[in-house]
């Protein structure tokens, strides 16, 4: 098969579905000796897919497409154009809000989550509109939907009413070479010499993002944690600045312990593990996911989790986490100090979570994945069932 990718939304590798298309590349790499593969790149994010260089033919995509009207607008122009140019067989858009209209050649889409509908406030008004109203119409369109966890599939099935048969469940992944639970202490020097952070330490890995992640709860549960136990613990917010991220930085300066939050910014892929390695708890608060992969990276580091039952969080990481209810502050300061203050609690989760996500691997999601391309293909060629919210195939 010829099977097309849009990289468009990786966002510069700096969010989940950024991380989703590189991993979910790399591991459908081995199969480019069977099956040709075409990247569809912005020219900025090229030195991203260097690795797929020889294997994979790569796209060029001119910068002035990557702001996200002008970005939408060349997905259902342009990039039409190019699937039927390149014959492709299959095209794959890993983001709801990017699918195509047209039918060039059979549609698989990726969709992480339906945040729009689930939280409120996540987006501004115009894009909240788009999710709900044009990415559902859109959704119909597809012949194949990959959801990345149960949850996610049933929101596609509540909110955009895509028929079951037509939605397959794929986990994401982990790359097991980088995420390993050694050098814990090394690791931690590390951190300390680069950042003067210091053991112990909560660790929360997500883009500054208010309200959706939820960090407001968390630094107020962190300042009562530090009233009623006096102690030497951190708390680290790493992840780059988005939207409401003013808010998150107000909080941290006006809170009574600023001096133990510290945010160093987004996390280069290369030093991910050694954070996760060094961090006493990893704490996962965010009020809704899709998926989560944070908590899995940390788990295959060694690192005990802390994690929101918010969305799919919980269906993820199974038994192997404590669980909190992230609306709760006080919950959530509670569940803070106990893990603070349990080390044979940390010892549980820390096996409990190594045995978890050994069960996710982004070698198994890339052939899953390539069977759906098959499925696809196939549909093609047979009549595709219609909604009452899509128009006959074009």
């Amino acid at each position: 098969m010829r099977i097309g990718l849009s990289t468009s939304v990786i966002q510069r590798g700096r969010s989940g579905v950024g991380q989703y298309v590189l991993a979910l590349t790399r591991a459908l790499q081995p199969m480019a000796d069977r099956h040709e593969f075409v990247l569809y790149v912005l020219e900025e994010d090229l030195p991203l897919f260097s690795f797929a260089r020889g294997t994979m033919r790569i796209v060029p995509v001119s910068e002035r497409f990557r702001p996200p009207a002008k970005n939408i607008w060349w997905h259902q122009t342009y990039l039409t154009a190019l699937a039927r140019t390149d014959r492709l067989e299959v095209l794959h858009v890993p983001s709801y809000r990017r699918l195509l209209w047209p039918r060039p050649c059979a549609l698989v889409a990726t969709i992480h989550d339906l945040a729009p509908f689930r939280v409120r406030n996540k987006y501004s008004l115009v894009r909240m509109v788009y999710g709900r109203v044009a990415a559902r119409q859109l959704a119909h369109r597809q012949h194949e939907i990959v959801a990345v966890s149960s949850e996610t599939q049933k929101d596609i099935r509540r909110f955009f009413h895509v028929p079951a048969e037509r939605i397959t469940v794929i986990y994401n992944g982990i790359d097991h070479s980088r995420f390993t639970p050694v050098d814990r202490s090394k690791a931690a020097a590390q951190i300390a010499q680069a950042h003067g952070v210091h053991p112990p330490f909560f660790l929360y890995v997500s883009r500054l993002e208010h309200p959706a992640k939820n960090h407001a709860r968390l630094i107020d549960a962190f300042n009562r944690f530090k009233t009623i136990s006096p102690s030497p613990w951190r708390l680290v917010l790493s992840g780059s600045d988005w939207h409401g991220s003013e808010v998150i930085h107000q909080l941290v300066k006006r809170s009574p312990f600023a001096q133990d939050i510290h945010c160093p910014g987004f996390v280069a892929d290369a030093d991910l593990p050694t954070w996760y390695r060094a961090a006493t708890v990893f704490v996962y608060p965010s009020l809704f996911e899709g998926f989560g992969l944070p908590p899995l990276e940390a788990m295959a580091c060694g690192c005990p989790v802390l994690a929101s039952q918010g969305g799919a969080v919980g269906e993820v990481c199974g038994d192997a986490a404590a669980f909190v209810d992230p609306m709760n502050v006080n919950d959530l300061t509670r569940k803070m100090a106990e893990l603070a203050g349990d080390a044979a609690l940390r010892s549980t989760l820390h096996l409990a979570g190594l045995a978890r996500a050994r069960a996710f691997d982004w070698n198994r999601a890339a052939a899953a994945t390539l069977k759906v391309y098959e499925r696809a293909a196939a549909r093609l060629k047979a009549p595709l069932l219609t909604s009452p919210f899509a128009t006959p195939a074009t």
